[in-house]
């Protein structure tokens, strides 16, 4: 750089709404986001989530309601997770054809299909009596190849019911690989993969568990999901393993604390980078906001524009539809 000041003057361009607006390095889209939305069986009424306000359990009924405004709003996907009324040890209900997420998921394709992505998580945690995101051994251990065999059901079950993607969430070693094959067998080879590739055993998922009712009933995570802080490069070797199986987009889980993970992650790959917005991450700007702390609606976007800035093409957040309406 030659000029300086007072030749240089940096805030020439950040004089108006308008010239910020058009040299903004950083622009989001309603398209880039995608909705995360529960439903559970056997309610008649929407369930609010304490932990989480503005956010539902819904119905049947209020889940296409849902569905219908985010893509009014442009909203450019929604994933869906599923609360079974009965759960059992292996989570019968996660692949059954008739159970909450699979009807659930051929209520909103036939609303809205043909206007967004629906998509499914492909798990086993919300499913379980035990919370855990597979089957578990003798001992208490999960079992990470047994599991295959269920993510693997459940994925096929998922894309017959109308998932236009399934997203497997419980990092289980080759989960991505017995997903492609079986959704090939299937004659499913359509439908793409969205793999939570880099997800940290981390304690913002606390208002989550609430929402899909899916705390572990002892122990934790950590055995599957990543450390915290663990090295950047076995975030990196995760993407390579997944995308060697066949994922078609990766994503990282949480994002506010990892934006330095999703930039490295974008660096790395060619195909679409997700982050999720998680439930800790909404809960605790929504509670700063209700007690006038924070100016709740630019901090949402301000959050949403981080997240864009380090590399993230698609973002799951619970203010999907509001923010697309606003866009």
């Amino acid at each position: 750089m030659s000029a300086q000041y007072p030749v240089a003057r940096p805030r020439r361009l950040r004089r108006t709404p308008a010239l910020r607006r058009m040299v903004a390095g950083t622009r989001l889209h309603a398209a880039d986001l995608i909705l995360p939305l529960f439903v559970k069986e056997g309610i008649a009424e929407p369930q609010p989530v304490a932990s989480m306000p503005g956010v539902v359990q819904h119905t049947r009924d209020s889940v296409r309601k849902a569905a219908h405004e985010a893509a009014e709003a442009g909203v450019g996907g929604l994933i869906l997770f599923g609360i079974p009324a009965v759960k059992d040890a292996r989570g019968s209900a996660a692949d059954d054809p008739d159970g909450i997420l699979q009807v659930a998921l051929r209520d909103v394709s036939a609303e809205v299909g043909d206007s967004l992505v629906v998509m499914a998580d492909t798990c086993l945690d919300e499913f379980t009596d035990h919370g855990h995101c597979g089957i578990l051994t003798p001992s208490g251990d999960v079992d990470n190849d047994a599991t295959l065999e269920r993510y693997a059901s459940i994925a096929v079950a998922q894309a017959s019911a109308g998932s236009q993607m399934v997203a497997p969430s419980g990092m289980m070693d080759g989960q991505v690989g017995a997903i492609r094959a079986a959704l090939d067998d299937a004659g499913y080879g359509n439908t793409p993969i969205l793999s939570y590739a880099v997800k940290y055993a981390s304690a913002f998922y606390g208002p989550f568990r609430d929402a899909a009712e899916c705390a572990p009933q002892f122990g934790d995570r950590s055995t599957h999901q990543q450390d915290p802080a663990g090295p950047l490069g076995e975030a990196l070797r995760e993407i390579r393993l997944d995308l060697a199986e066949g994922a078609d987009a990766v994503m990282v889980k949480p994002a506010m604390a990892y934006l330095d993970v999703i930039t490295r992650v974008r660096d790395e790959v060619e195909v679409p980078v997700a982050a999720y917005q998680v439930s800790g991450e909404y809960a605790m700007i929504e509670a700063a906001a209700a007690n006038g702390w924070v100016d709740r609606d630019r901090l949402i976007m301000e959050s949403l524009v981080a997240i864009k800035r380090a590399g993230a093409d698609l973002i799951l957040t619970y203010w999907a539809t509001e923010v697309a309406r606003r866009l």
